[in-house]
């Protein structure tokens, strides 16, 4: 990967908020919404991607870096949640469902932020409450509107549904055709696919 600095054209030494705020412009000016049905939507969806990437790896870099006094014990924590959220990712791509939802859950509420929304949206997929699972997904955007990662589970999720329905029945949301455990594969493998994962390895 490219320096992630030179990525988002900010300098090594500039403040959080910075980076922040350049991150913020670069997502405006790539995100994928802005390019549908344009020649250059694959080529703003790789830049938004390498974006995506060069700001998480900074915050991975300043997180084990840390600075002195309450912010070292800020970036700490940081570094404790993002370690956390790595492992869940993991749980999930293996298949590890009760894992994931136990460490989510051990978060405080203050803790729970747009990857937090995002992570748990994953678990009630993966147990089949679509419904909810579209309401994280809708959170996590809200609260991060520019991550790619986040909007194609979104709007997979709501394709998915426009297409088949879901209902709830006997309190569990669930997809309203009588039988359609392949469509339903098939979308949780995308999703299991945008994070590492391959829920079906034959596809």
């Amino acid at each position: 990967m490219n320096n992630p600095y030179s990525v988002l054209g900010v300098s090594p030494n500039a403040t959080d908020e910075e980076i922040k705020q350049a991150y913020h412009e670069l997502a405006r000016k790539y995100h994928p919404d802005k390019y549908r049905d344009s020649e250059l939507a694959d080529l703003a969806s790789e830049k938004m991607k390498e974006i995506n990437a060069a700001y998480e790896e900074i915050q991975k870099l300043r997180s084990n870096k840390g600075t002195s006094g309450s912010g070292h014990r800020q970036n700490q924590a940081d570094g404790q949640s993002g370690q956390l959220f790595a492992q869940i990712r993991s749980y999930i791509n293996a298949g590890n469902i009760r894992e994931a939802e136990r460490l989510l859950r051990s978060f405080p509420r203050e803790k729970q932020n747009a990857e937090w929304f995002f992570l748990m949206g994953c678990v009630f997929f993966k147990r089949g409450y679509f419904i909810e699972a579209q309401r994280l997904f809708d959170r996590a955007c809200a609260m991060d509107p520019y991550n790619a990662e986040y909007a194609t589970a979104r709007d997979q999720l709501r394709a998915q549904a426009n297409n088949t329905g879901y209902r709830t029945v006997d309190g569990a949301d669930t997809f309203g055709t009588a039988c359609n455990c392949c469509g339903n594969l098939l979308c949780a493998d995308c999703c299991c696919e945008m994070m590492g994962g391959d829920l079906i390895p034959c596809c």
